[in-house]
């Protein structure tokens, strides 16, 4: 069955009604769904960049014996880079490093992840009482790893999910959270301690009749750029944890609740929505690793991918 993410995600068949600065999502494309309708206006966040934001597109669902849900209507494995790593291995990287505690720039190189020194400089650090490379006591490596208690000893979210779904697959509170709520507030006498909020990382993870379901919900979802690589490091853990629990990786669903694209993306959004689906390809996971926090994107190997060419330059959000 030929299908890609852009089919599932394709959130933005988009048609622009200019005046000022006011912009309209006529339509909202997703596999196996009619056509969804919505009006919205461009509203300006951040650096005084304009988004087109969908509050609760409908969420995609990847059965994983149909094939890795991976990106083809740009290439997400080019085989010239600047980066010493591409990109959906950096993708796997990083939630492999986060799982691991991983919170500075040093930390995530080693695993193999170079995307993160623009968040985190130090100009943006020092106004969040951060060392220079630091994400923060609220980022994603330490909610997962090093989760606050009120006991005092951190708590290791993986290591008890793991644990729970050996022990008692059938509960439905196999769940992890990104979020700690006193490092990502804002406000008079307020201080956010993470360089960038979690986006993604919601999970929810279900055992049914040996099969293993992870839903990942996502807070805020930059679907040009951020979403593609989550959808290929959440659909890797999914693999990861089946493996390790002695289940099978069966479907992965991905739910966004802040859905957008910034204005400036939208030349490239329009040229990718041209593209014609192509089959998704195989990706392959070394077995032989049986701890979860002993992965990396080293022991994935991807095979049969067809995409269209790179879009290069799109813009990021920083």
């Amino acid at each position: 069955m030929t299908r890609n993410i852009l089919s599932s995600i394709k959130l933005f068949s988009i048609s622009l009604c200019v005046i000022k600065i006011t912009f309209s999502i006529c339509s909202l494309f997703q596999t196996g769904s009619n056509i969804l309708f919505a009006n919205l206006s461009a509203n300006k966040i951040g650096a005084n960049v304009d988004a087109i934001t969908l509050i609760g597109p409908k969420p995609m669902r990847f059965r994983l014996d149909n094939g890795f849900p991976m990106l083809t209507d740009r290439n997400l494995n080019p085989k010239m880079s600047k980066l010493p790593v591409t990109i959906w291995r950096q993708a796997i990287a990083e939630i492999c490093a986060f799982i691991n505690g991983a919170r500075t720039v040093e930390e995530l190189e080693r695993f193999g992840v170079y995307w993160w020194k623009s968040w985190c400089t130090e100009k943006k650090c020092s106004k969040r009482g951060l060392e220079t490379g630091d994400l923060g006591p609220g980022s994603y490596g330490a909610a997962f790893h090093d989760f606050p208690t009120a006991e005092g000893e951190p708590f290791n979210q993986f290591k008890h999910i793991v644990e729970q779904i050996k022990e008692a697959p059938q509960l439905r509170t196999h769940f992890i959270s990104p979020w700690i709520p006193q490092y990502t507030g804002r406000g008079e006498g307020k201080t956010q301690k993470v360089v960038v909020c979690p986006c993604h990382g919601w999970l929810n993870i279900r055992i049914i009749d040996g099969k293993l379901f992870l839903n990942m919900i996502q807070r805020s979802g930059d679907v040009p750029i951020g979403v593609p690589s989550n959808i290929v490091q959440y659909a890797a853990l999914a693999m990861m944890l089946a493996h390790v629990t002695g289940t099978k990786a069966y479907e992965y669903v991905h739910t966004i609740s802040d859905a957008h694209i910034y204005v400036d993306q939208i030349p490239a959004v329009k040229e990718i929505l041209k593209r014609e689906s192509r089959k998704f390809p195989t990706m392959k996971m070394n077995t032989e690793k049986t701890s979860l926090f002993d992965f990396g994107h080293k022991d994935f190997e991807l095979s049969d991918y067809d995409p269209h060419p790179g879009i290069k330059g799109i813009p990021v959000m920083i």
